[in-house]
């Protein structure tokens, strides 16, 4: 989903004051060093939180959305381990951020398993339908057809949150099912008060969603008149649908009345998702991808992500380059990195799709081989053309929109880092009749054909061409940074093609540039993804650096907010906590 919610002004004068967009709350220190008892409260609110991060030593979790923390944190204060905290915020999500929280899309949740030391990732990514098929998004003129792919029926992939959250819970867990989801049950069935960020993206969202008479009575008011903050939403549909998923398990979707209804309204409008497809949906364990940068240990999430893949080979491209002493912000450090980035993006268009489909050259991607072969390309003076740069040749060089991301670490240092979406703002606007439950559009993430864009400007080629039961690509990049073994950094971002430059800019930050989380994720970002070729950046960005790049030959384009980011660090056993202040919906609130 676009996260460009927020204009360069409206983010400069949020910085200053007490409603800061973060929401991270966590189990705190007491001012004489002792650790508050399960279920104290303890405040976090404070008018410096643009400058400080929240601090904590058991458990944190960091969202975009108070009620889903507060839902999450009370799981780790009695003593529910971080998947129970995750799984929870997952689905509470659903009821409160419902334009990217869901149960109707899918994600990626990488876990580290303080006990074995082990760090896995769970992929509950979409599937194409059996009927979907390559050209199915080409007009009479075999040109792309953005409408069929975003906004129809046919835009949706089979969804695979409801099955992937409960496996999570399941192998990884402590809670019950019914457990974790009772905060997201109570929030749709009683209401909630509708907050100011809620109350602007349904208004944004209206022409589209009220095309769909389900989505149009949830959430609205007769006639279609929008909210006011303030007001209360009660979802009673979802609440039935969340209700029949805690007594029968993820079954009610996927084979049960849930399942029906998805598949009557599919029928009704030339969709094509059926009961087998429903039936069949599993999500996949898969290894991590892994990576080393500085001495650290980088897990992130494997294709069918492109995110881990991409955030490990730029910074393998970096990590020669003394990014710190050039300066953070400096233009030869953004040049450096805006560079790297052409490179990786290149190679995405090429290489990336659903492992189960492709030979994706994971191996030689991530290699920092392919990587100092790569870096010959690099002219530390000039920036190179995108039309000049091709995907590179990984094979020879194997190793011997709106989403919303959360990151939680409990008492023991289990880490769990999640991304999932409905892809755009509330997903392809239709809401299944009589579930609550809002459909995305997913689909989009395939290329339609060879070379054209998505929504979001990335073009792709036959490793992400439809085919039935496959896994569209996605830039979802969940992140889990080690330090002698232990989570150093737990982060991950929502923003479309943008999330990968997020999350590598939030560990830059970190690693090299030795800033506090806070200011790490409140810094100005630059993004570059080879085409189109522009070198976005932020406010912030200092006049003299632009015309430095430019100079360079890059063509600078200041653009709305990049990326919304929730990071957890973790130094000398404290745990500091941020939360972007890109996003609308999030206050500073204390327990």
């Amino acid at each position: 989903m676009n996260t460009d919610n927020l204009s360069n002004r409206a983010l400069a004068s949020r910085f200053g004051f007490a409603f800061v967009l973060v929401f991270v709350a966590g189990v705190l220190n007491s001012m004489n060093g002792a650790s508050p008892a399960v279920g104290e409260s303890v405040a976090i609110q404070s008018s410096m939180a643009r400058f400080h991060p929240v601090e904590g030593r058991r458990g944190m979790v960091a969202s975009q959305e108070a009620h889903a923390t507060r839902a999450g944190l009370k799981v780790l204060q009695e003593g529910g381990n971080a998947v129970d905290a995750a799984v929870t915020v997952g689905f509470t999500l659903a009821v409160t951020t419902p334009r990217a929280g869901n149960i109707g899309g899918g994600g990626f949740m990488l876990v580290h398993l303080a006990e074995t030391g082990e760090t896995v990732a769970l992929d509950y990514r979409e599937k194409a339908p059996a009927k979907g098929f390559r050209d199915m998004f080409l007009d009479k003129d075999r040109e792309a057809d953005s409408k069929k792919s975003r906004y129809s029926h046919l835009a949706v992939g089979v969804p695979g949150t409801v099955r992937g959250l409960a496996l999570a819970l399941e192998k990884y867990g402590t809670i019950s099912l019914a457990r974790a989801l009772q905060p997201a049950i109570d929030l749709a069935e009683k209401g909630f008060p509708i907050t100011e960020g809620l109350r602007k993206s349904l208004l944004e969202a209206s022409e589209g969603l009220q095309t769909s008479p389900a989505a149009k009575e949830a959430f609205y008011k007769d006639g279609g008149v929008p909210f006011q903050a303030g007001e209360v939403l009660v979802q009673e549909d979802l609440a039935a649908s969340l209700r029949m998923i805690a007594e029968n398990g993820p079954d009610a979707f996927y084979t049960g009345a849930i399942a029906a209804k998805i598949v009557a309204d599919m029928d009704a409008h030339d969709g094509l998702i059926s009961l087998q497809d429903l039936a069949d949906y599993r999500p996949v364990i898969r290894s991590a991808v892994k990576g080393t940068y500085r001495g650290y240990e980088v897990f992130s999430m494997p294709p069918p992500s492109s995110g881990g893949v991409h955030l490990i080979q730029i910074l393998n491209l970096l990590e020669p380059y003394e990014l710190r002493s050039m300066g953070q912000h400096s233009a030869e450090a953004i040049h450096l990195m805006a560079e790297t980035m052409k490179l990786a993006y290149a190679d995405r268009s090429e290489y990336l799709g659903d492992p189960d489909f492709a030979p994706v050259p994971v191996e030689g991607l991530i290699s920092k081989k392919y990587a100092h072969h790569l870096r010959s390309i690099i002219n530390r003076d000039r920036a190179n053309p995108s039309n000049l740069i091709k995907p590179g040749q990984p094979h020879p060089f194997p190793e011997s929109d709106e989403t919303t991301h959360f990151s939680i670490i409990d008492q023991w240092g289990n880490a769990v880092a999640n991304t999932y979406t409905l892809n755009l703002s509330y997903g392809s606007n239709y809401m299944v009749p009589g579930t609550g439950i809002l459909l995305n559009n997913q689909m989009d993430d395939f290329s339609a054909k060879p070379g054209s864009p998505n929504a979001f400007g990335l073009v792709g080629g036959t490793f992400n061409a439809v085919e039935p039961g496959k896994r569209m690509l996605s830039s979802m990049s969940p992140t889990i940074v080690l330090q002698d073994g232990k989570p150093f950094l737990v982060t991950g971002a929502a923003g479309g093609s943008r999330i990968i430059s997020t999350v590598l800019q939030i560990m830059v930050n970190v690693i090299d540039h030795e800033m506090n989380i806070t200011d790490a994720t409140n810094a100005p970002r630059i993004h570059h993804q080879w085409l189109p070729d522009e070198l976005r950046v932020e406010t912030g960005l200092s006049p003299d650096t632009s015309r430095l790049l430019e100079a360079k030959g890059h063509t600078v384009s200041m653009k709305k907010t990049m990326g919304a980011a929730q990071s957890i660090h973790i130094r000398d056993g404290i745990l500091y906590g941020a939360s972007d202040p890109r996003r609308e919906d999030a206050l500073t609130e204390g327990y």
